[in-house]
């Protein structure tokens, strides 16, 4: 019989691992500890999610604090937003997220000063490492410097610093840093193009009421 990682049978009470490999005492209840702690964490999404569609900036803004993450004055995100691991995540003053946005936090994730990002943009720096025999993932911080403009449906891969000012394209797929004040779009994102700014110093409008 097995529950968990706890095995019982003929040769009495063990730990395996999920491949059926025993563990060591202290190894299984560490496994067990980590277990429940990803349960609570699962918990712990499930309600920023569901909290994700309430109507009101300022009380998703209160639990997305409660959660761990860092919010900037005036930062927010629009409705919709889901996370991993929120606790490592910083958002700079002035930054708006747009709705429906996926941001994960299982390594750092930093996002600079007056940053949009738009709709249904997905950012991971966590990884499963195809070398590896078992698929173990590898962590990366993504960093996102000020002024950048991020379009709808961009997806940013672990590892990828995106330098102050730049633009990604809707759609674009990026793999490797972007250059400060670089556009760039396309499968994997390539540089299309340069910003004509060499100083920024607007400000976001206010994101939209109810969204």
């Amino acid at each position: 019989m097995r529950i968990f990682n706890l095995c019982l049978d003929r040769k009495g009470i063990y730990f395996v691992n999920k491949d059926g490999q025993r563990l060591t005492f202290f190894d299984g209840i560490k496994r067990m500890f980590v277990r429940f702690y990803n349960y609570f964490l699962d918990l712990e999404l499930f309600l920023l999610t569901v909290i994700g569609y309430f109507p009101s900036h300022q009380i998703r803004n209160i639990f997305y604090l409660l959660a761990g993450i860092r919010l900037g004055k005036g930062a927010t995100f629009h409705m919709g937003a889901r996370f991993y691991q929120p606790n490592k995540i910083t958002i700079g003053e002035g930054s708006i997220i747009g709705d429906h946005v996926f941001l994960d936090g299982r390594d750092k994730l930093i996002i600079g000063k007056h940053v949009d990002i738009a709709s249904s943009v997905m950012i991971y720096n966590a990884e499963h490492n195809m070398a590896d025999k078992y698929m173990l993932p590898t962590l990366e911080p993504v960093i996102i410097e000020d002024y950048c403009f991020i379009g709808p449906r961009v997806i940013i891969l672990p590892g990828v610093i995106i330098g102050r000012g730049a633009v990604v394209a809707a759609g674009a797929v990026v793999t490797k840093d972007v250059s400060p004040g670089s556009i760039v779009g396309g499968v994997p994102a390539k540089e299309i193009g340069k910003r004509p700014l060499k100083e920024y110093k607007y400000k976001l409008g206010r994101p939209r009421l109810f969204q």
